[in-house]
Order: structure tokens, then C-alpha cells, then sequence
């Protein structure tokens, strides 16, 4: 008698995306770009799949299928993106150097800085923090904070 039942887990597809024909998948697609990335919608923290696919006027089984299929990511995973790219503009841009992680999470979408956080370490292998000292380790004419401190001790 075998203790543990281990099998390999085999992949599924599931049927609705086989009914899902090429010419509905690539319009889909330009939908979901249109909607999330054009309009920006990525950056609302309230837009879920499911509002995307009342506002395509279709099923958030389809918008998954797309995504997985197009994008190779989930909707989540597609949305992050776009909010960590956001992100790492806003951390890297000398007009927003001031502002705290908590501005930046909420000006990319995200609902709070655990989940930006997260995320940002998932894309890209370090917190948003190291990657903003990183970026100025390595522009150091970026860096406000240490000139206005250079000023003031040579006044």
C-alpha cells in the first residue's frame, strides 16, 4: 500500500479557451491593452478583471485566458507589471525623488506597501528602496538630499 498518492501534475487547459478562436484572442487582447495600458486603468487599485470584462463586454474567464495565453502571466501579474514599471520610472525621475514609497504606491495603483513591495521584489529582485539607492549609487547628481546637505555645511 502506497502512503502518498504523489502523481505528476499534468497541465489542463481549459475547454473554454479552446472555443476561443485566434481572431477573438488577438482582439481581446488589443482590448485589454487599450483598456489597461492606454487609459491606464492599471492604476486604479479598484479596477479587478472583473470590471475590465464588463467594460470589454465579455467574461473574466476570457480576459484570463487572454492573459494567460498572450501575456503568459495572470491578470494580476499583467497588471503588476505595468504598476512596477510605472513605479520604477516614478523612483528613478529627479522631480519625484522626494516623495515617500507610500506616494509611490499609491500613485502606481497598488492598495498598500506591503503588496508593492512584494510585487516590485518579485519583478525585480529587490525592494523598490534598494532599487532607488542603487539608481543613485550610480547618478549621484540625482541625489537633492545629499547637495542640500553639502549646502548647508559649506554655508
Amino acid at each position: 500500500m502506497v502512503k502518498y498518492n504523489i502523481t505528476e501534475k499534468k497541465e489542463k487547459k481549459a475547454v473554454y479557451r479552446r472555443f476561443m478562436s485566434p481572431e477573438v484572442k488577438d482582439e481581446l487582447q488589443e482590448k485589454i491593452q487599450m483598456k489597461l495600458i492606454f487609459e491606464q486603468k492599471y492604476k486604479d487599485p479598484e479596477y479587478s478583471a472583473r470590471k475590465l470584462a464588463a467594460d470589454l463586454g465579455t467574461n473574466v474567464r476570457y480576459i484570463s485566458a487572454v492573459c494567460a495565453d498572450r501575456f503568459h502571466m495572470n491578470y494580476c501579474e499583467f497588471v503588476n507589471s505595468y504598476r512596477i514599471n510605472e513605479a520604477m520610472s516614478i523612483l528613478t525621475d529627479p522631480r519625484y525623488l522626494e516623495l515617500t514609497m507610500e506616494e509611490v504606491c499609491k500613485m502606481t495603483g497598488f492598495n498598500n506597501r506591503q503588496s508593492f513591495y512584494s510585487a516590485f521584489f518579485k519583478f525585480q529582485g529587490v525592494t523598490p528602496r534598494e532599487y532607488k539607492m542603487n539608481f543613485l549609487a550610480h547618478h549621484p547628481e540625482m541625489d537633492k538630499r545629499k547637495q542640500k546637505k553639502q549646502d548647508r555645511k559649506s554655508a
